[in-house]
């Protein structure tokens, strides 16, 4: 199991990343893809289609996202940990992402870097 941490710089304000992280419809703007997502603890979510799956842990509104990812059978529990904060040039997004499966890691890092937030970057740029 491996972790990764990494900073992205978003034009827009933590309350504005916040809803684009956890509204659907937005979360369908700049991903290109329907999401099933809800601010619920407990609750299940699905974005690329599917590609990524998993359950909502905890919210702090503007601030923090929490949630575990599925990755087939694994025994221990993949975190996301998604924290915002307020930068000159909007939002510094800190991401740590735990218990990421060994064969899975080179996959999850480049998706993370090429796909996730570039995509998001891209929306607000």
């Amino acid at each position: 199991m491996k972790d990764f941490k990494k900073y992205y710089i978003i034009s827009a304000t933590p309350e504005e990343v916040y809803l684009a992280l956890t509204t659907p419809a937005t979360i369908h703007l700049w991903s290109g893809e329907p999401a099933e997502m809800s601010t619920e603890p407990g609750s299940e979510f699905s974005l690329w289609d599917g590609s990524i799956t998993g359950k909502n842990i905890s919210f702090e509104e503007g601030k923090k996202i929490v949630q575990q990812w599925h990755f087939g059978d694994q025994q221990e529990a993949s975190i996301v940990t998604i924290k915002l904060h307020a930068h000159a040039q909007g939002t510094s997004v800190e991401l740590r992402h735990t218990n990421i499966p060994d064969d899975d890691y080179e996959d999850i890092v480049d998706g993370w870097n090429t796909v996730y937030f570039a995509s998001l970057q891209d929306f607000y740029d």
